[in-house]
């Protein structure tokens, strides 16, 4: 079988279709599209809570399928069948749950495999953190989708070690793998010769816009604190239209956050750019989103955020043959190659430890996120003569602008196409089995320990509150309420039949009363030997059960 992985769904890390459109959706429905197409199983595994969720998945996914393959339901509440396809995927690095559930089965059936996508959040700094703690093991991966992100991955896990180290005397090992996967592209969906027919022609005609004058694209969430501050860009623009004479429209294809955001650009827009024609457009909308590239003549993009860790929007482009205008910022750096794709525009911020200030009123709240990484960005410099003379070059120069859109086009067919991307998934994938066959278990789970010491058995943390624990010679004998009238009583009630799941059926509870009223009293210990076929476990809890509500009681 080939290797492979069960998805961990949850529509929300893979539905681009709601108000809020976010980049790790976008990039999470590429991946589970490009999954489903060009992975190598025999079968598309899905671990969800609820057969529901299964079943949209299976919705989701079968456009998509090529063949005769079906999907596979892995319920979350039985995580040992994951050793059947032997790893599972999960959309975000929140590995360390997922490590403490395998602890409670084998840490050798199957790996964990997450993938970064912003890590500026604490939520997401914490749970970075934690993969120190948690049984994370060597065959375990977080894939970091940049040289850039892993860079910022090793600081948090080596200065949270180095503390470790200070407070325990011991400093943790990194166990997991760390590799370098890029998000990837459909090359074929963003290719001009598969557009709508006279897609250029009709979004320029609808939008007002003549076909010889050059369009500039943004593409991405219209929010100055948590993408690209729009008023660099708009200040190159119209330097630009001014050094070269030209009409210039400013396509900006994305969604505001709220009134006050969309009032703020369109405002400073005509402050900033008073030349520059500035469009907005809804690039939620299905039409825009798949339409709007082949309208433009060069994309730009000035992130100078810390929420960014990869940038798909500029690899989409060039996907659609447009010249690039990128800052030099976080996964760009990678993806776009300087006067070879187009231009990577120098950035600047301040050095540490400046920042120290905003990061302790972010941790006690007196600021929230958007703030944080909003003052982050405010003190972010990205060079604005640069951007004015990159643009006034790919204005004043087509054939470049062709030269730099093919050479786009050829990147992302040899790197990031997804038909690159899935085979190096299922890779890693190989190469973590090998390592489940070969390496030690990290922490291996000691006798009589508990698999996750902070959920431990609730019997055992508190095993000095009650006056005596339930002992296995303790001998049961019928009580007032030990009939079939009884049993019928506590099960019409929702408060005495709760957790009926837990419980061995009704017939073979009835089997049980019938060996005690027969024996006229029987031990715990002796119910477990007549009847080895039933788990220890739910024998137990169906006795306390029945001695809870007087079924039966202790001799």
């Amino acid at each position: 079988m080939n290797m492979t992985a069960a998805v961990f769904y949850k529509r929300d890390s893979y539905n681009t279709q709601e108000k809020r459109l976010l980049g790790r959706q976008s990039a999470g429905e590429g991946f589970l599209k490009a999954f489903v197409q060009y992975s190598q199983a025999d079968s598309i595994y899905c671990y969800t809570d609820t057969q529901a969720e299964f079943h949209e998945f299976c919705q989701r996914v079968q456009p998509w399928i090529v063949g005769t393959r079906q999907g596979v339901w892995i319920p979350r509440d039985n995580p040992a069948t994951l050793a059947v396809p032997g790893n599972l995927y999960h959309p975000d690095p929140r590995l360390s749950k997922l490590a403490w559930q395998r602890r409670f089965t084998d840490q050798k059936a199957y790996s964990l495999c997450g993938i970064t996508h912003t890590i500026a959040s604490i939520g997401v700094m914490e749970a970075i953190g934690d993969l120190l703690i948690a049984p994370i093991q060597p065959w375990d991966a977080l894939i970091c989708t940049s040289q850039s992100v892993k860079t910022a991955v090793l600081h948090i896990l080596d200065h949270w070690a180095e503390y470790l180290a200070q407070r325990t005397g011991g400093k943790p090992n990194i166990d997991i793998q760390l590799p370098i996967i890029p998000l990837g592209i459909d090359l074929n969906a963003f290719s001009p010769a598969n557009s709508q027919p006279n897609a250029r022609q009709n979004l320029r005609q609808r939008l007002n816009i003549p076909s010889e004058e050059i369009v500039v694209l943004f593409v991405g969430r219209l929010c100055f604190y948590a993408k690209a501050h729009p008023v660099p860009m708009y200040l190159a623009l119209e330097k630009a239209a001014q050094i070269t004479n030209q009409k210039i429209h400013l396509i900006q294809a994305g969604w505001f956050e709220d009134e006050r955001e969309e009032k703020g650009f369109q405002e400073s827009a005509k402050s900033f750019c008073p030349t520059v024609n500035c469009i907005f457009v809804d690039g939620r909308q299905l039409d825009i989103r798949r339409d709007i590239w082949h309208t433009a003549d060069i994309f730009i993009s000035l992130v100078d955020n810390i929420q960014e860790t990869f940038g798909l929007t500029p690899l989409e482009a060039m996907a659609a043959g447009l010249p690039v205008i990128v800052s030099d910022w976080d996964g760009y750096k990678e993806s776009v190659r300087h006067e070879i794709d187009g231009f990577r525009i120098p950035s600047l911020s301040p050095s540490p430890p400046l920042g120290f200030g905003i990061a302790a009123a972010y941790l006690t709240e007196k600021i929230n996120y958007s703030t944080y990484i909003a003052e982050s960005s405010m003190a972010t410099i990205v060079d604005i003569n640069a951007t004015a003379q990159a643009l006034v070059t790919l204005i004043t120069n087509p054939q470049l602008r062709k030269k730099m859109g093919e050479n786009g086009q050829q990147r992302i067919k040899e790197i990031y196409d997804w038909q690159r991307i899935i085979p190096q998934y299922e890779e890693l994938w190989q190469t973590l089995k090998e390592i489940r066959n070969s390496a030690i278990i990290s922490v291996p789970l000691q006798p009589d320990s508990p698999p996750y010491p902070l959920c431990d058995d609730p019997f055992r943390v508190f095993a000095h509150y009650p006056t005596t624990p339930l002992k296995n010679e303790m001998v049961l004998e019928l009580g007032d309420l030990g009939n079939a009238q009884g049993l019928a009583m506590i099960s019409q009630h929702w408060v005495t039949n709760f957790g009926a799941d837990k419980r061995l059926s009704p017939q073979i509870i009835q089997t049980i009363l019938e060996v005690i009223q027969a024996a006229k009293g029987e031990s715990i210990a002796n119910l477990h030997q007549h009847h080895p076929d039933i788990h220890y476990f739910q024998l137990i809890f169906t006795l306390a059960y029945l001695l809870k509500f007087n079924i039966l009681q202790i001799n």
